[in-house]
């Protein structure tokens, strides 16, 4: 169940109603929970997600730096980490 919408002049990524990933250009956004978004942070690359140079950062959301997105593997096992944790929290 996962379904893309356009926003802020790029695309989110949903499990149901839940997004967990963000793309914009060529970022790929992943929403982690607390202790993922720390490892992955610290991951060569990686930075807090932002829409644009000057906008504030997504908090719980990591671009992903460009060695994981060009390995298969790795790339799915942090998109499920994402999916998982946004699919695991409550609508508020």
């Amino acid at each position: 169940d996962v379904r893309a919408r356009r926003m802020f002049n790029g695309m989110g990524i949903y499990t149901g109603e839940k997004m967990f990933a963000f793309l914009y250009g060529e970022d790929v956004g992943l929403k982690l929970k607390p202790s993922d978004l720390e490892q992955a942070l610290n991951l060569p690359g990686a930075e807090l997600m932002r829409t644009a140079a000057s906008s504030e950062p997504m908090k719980e959301y990591v671009r992903m730096p460009r060695e994981v997105l060009d390995d298969f593997e790795r790339f799915v096992e942090w998109i499920t980490k994402s999916a998982e944790y946004a699919a695991s929290k409550q609508i508020s």
